[in-house]
Parts: C-alpha cells; sequence; structure tokens
C-alpha cells in the first residue's frame, strides 16, 4: 500500500505556486480550483498552527463559504460537505477527513502527490 504525506503536499507542492501567484498578480487570476486549493491552505493553517478556524477566518474571512460555493461548482461533494459543516463540526474532523480532502482536490488540480 502506498502513503501520501498530505500535508507536505497541501504545504510544499499545491499551494506554493498559487500563493506566488496571487501575490504576483492578485486573487482574481486564481481558477476556481486555485481559489479551493488557497481555502484549504487557509483552514490547514489555522487548524495546525492554533488548533482551532479563527486564525483561519483572520487571514481569508470568507474561506468556508467561498471553499463550499466553489467545491459545489466543480462538483467536489467531499470537500463541498466538509466545508459546510459548522466551525465546531470541521475543527472535530478536520485531521480525520484531511487525506480525503486532498485527494479530492489534488486530482480536481492535477497536482499529483508523491508517493512515499
Amino acid at each position: 500500500m502506498t502513503d501520501v504525506d498530505w500535508e507536505t503536499w497541501l504545504l510544499e507542492d499545491a499551494s506554493p505556486p498559487i500563493i506566488e501567484k496571487m501575490t504576483d498578480r492578485g486573487e482574481d487570476a486564481l481558477s476556481p480550483i486555485e481559489r479551493l486549493t488557497y481555502c484549504v491552505w487557509v483552514a490547514d493553517y489555522g487548524m495546525r498552527n492554533a488548533g482551532d478556524l479563527e486564525t483561519a477566518a483572520d487571514l481569508h474571512p470568507q474561506f468556508k463559504p467561498e471553499a463550499a460555493a466553489i467545491a459545489a461548482s466543480l462538483q467536489l461533494s467531499k470537500t463541498t460537505e466538509l466545508f459546510n459543516l459548522s466551525d465546531d463540526e470541521l475543527e472535530q474532523v478536520y485531521f480525520d477527513r484531511f487525506d480525503e480532502l486532498c485527494t479530492e482536490i489534488s486530482e480536481a488540480l492535477g497536482v499529483p502527490p508523491q508517493i512515499n
């Protein structure tokens, strides 16, 4: 069985080019899947650094509704479901559902993970 380090994928493979593009050209230059990936990065930043979504909301106040809407438009059902949860529910299940979230996003983004 192969093992994917999804945290590394999000932080080192998927997010840096998106954040660089956003910094250079603005948020409007991002495609919907890139915006969604950024929203996931924001959520992950809050969860890993503060253990909650308050820090994420400070960074990007609309990350949750934006993520849910984009995921729904891209027909990413697991991601849509996750970001439609209440903040408390999302905080409780975030790490349990992180792998399936990243799997769905990576497939839509076209940035495959490195297999360990």
